[in-house]
């Protein structure tokens, strides 16, 4: 868990010069994935989280990269280093989750969360915009805090992969994804972990494990045609969307080989790549080049998973074979034209 103890670099890079010229391109800079924390639900959900093995290796609140997720001001003073005008607030919920709680206990560690969001964004309306986290073990308690996030002004949800083992296509997550696309909201989906404690050893859980998550999730989606009957639904994927987008062929082959498989979708399962957004947090710079590649340049808005990655993304832009313009895109651009921000 080296990457929650280490300090943000601000020397021997060039984010900032880097920013000031894809802003010849975009008007801002927008990092889609920036998380935070709440600390109460923190230290009451850390103890159950992937993250710290389910109790086993607790993290302390009191490491460098926790105090940017407690301290807005910090972050603050990081985006300013690294040409970040905007964070999109994301709650860090592999540390934080709620789904082992009861319903009554979720909803109150959630409102916390959420209320914490509204706390940073209302302090900073033009360094943060908030996300709100729903309630999963109680449907109507989940629908009922989309409604307080739509009337509180907020415009993206943030949805785990899965939930006690069920993922997003699953049927009773239908009404919660019916009101999010008809109130025209965003769904950020991150996942929270592999419980299987086999992804225990050597910290798998987070390399490879979330990008295993955004696969089944995005198969899910797909498969059980969630995406074919709520085709305004507009997701963002953390980390672009796992191995999903890169390893397509034997899901398409499935379409003759296995036609069963396709009952509840119209096209082939690659055709769908395009129906996602993807941020640009993959670590290696042919990866985003392929992304790009495969899903469109339109597709990728600006991904730091901030402060845990060591990952600076507006240098990690910059390392691409990209265009400038191309990478303003995702610098900025497209998230601006996803949130109809000015």
């Amino acid at each position: 868990m080296l990457e929650y103890d280490r300090e943000i670099r601000r020397d021997d890079h060039m984010s900032v010069e880097i920013a000031d010229r894809l802003r010849c391109h975009c008007s801002k800079c927008i990092d889609f994935h920036a998380h935070f924390l709440r600390r109460e639900v923190f230290e009451e959900s850390h103890p159950h989280s992937v993250s710290s093995c389910f109790g086993e290796n607790m993290l302390s609140p009191e490491l460098p990269s926790f105090q940017r997720m407690f301290r807005p001001e910090m972050q603050i003073e990081d985006m300013d280093a690294r040409g970040i005008d905007v964070n999109i607030l994301t709650s860090c919920d592999v540390v934080q989750s709620r789904a082992w709680a009861t319903p009554d206990s979720e909803r109150r560690m959630t409102r916390l969360v959420n209320d914490e969001c509204a706390r940073w964004v209302d302090a900073h309306p033009h360094r943060f915009i908030g996300t709100v986290v729903v309630p999963l073990g109680d449907m109507r308690m989940a629908l009922d805090e989309i409604e307080w996030a739509a009337s509180a002004g907020f415009r993206i949800i943030q949805l785990p992969s899965n939930y006690r083992g069920e993922y997003l296509g699953a049927a009773r997550f239908t009404d919660l994804l019916s009101a999010i696309e008809d109130r025209g909201m965003i769904v950020f989906i991150h996942p929270e972990g592999v419980t299987d404690m086999w992804f225990q050893q050597y910290a798998l859980w987070n390399s490879i494990g979330q990008s295993i998550e955004e696969v089944r999730v995005m198969s899910s989606l797909i498969y059980e045609g969630v995406m074919d009957r709520l085709p305004g639904l507009k997701i963002v994927m953390a980390h672009g969307g796992g191995y999903m987008p890169h390893y397509m062929g034997r899901l398409d082959r499935n379409v003759t080989d296995k036609p069963y498989t396709t009952k509840n979708i119209r096209k082939k399962p690659s055709e769908y790549l395009t129906d996602f957004y993807y941020d640009s947090c993959v670590y290696d710079p042919r990866t985003l080049e392929l992304l790009v590649e495969r899903v469109g340049i339109d597709r990728v808005v600006l991904g730091g998973d901030y402060p845990v990655a060591a990952l600076d993304p507006i240098d990690f832009l910059a390392s691409t074979a990209l265009t400038e313009a191309d990478q303003a895109k995702i610098a900025g651009g497209n998230a601006a034209t996803l949130l109809d921000i000015a």
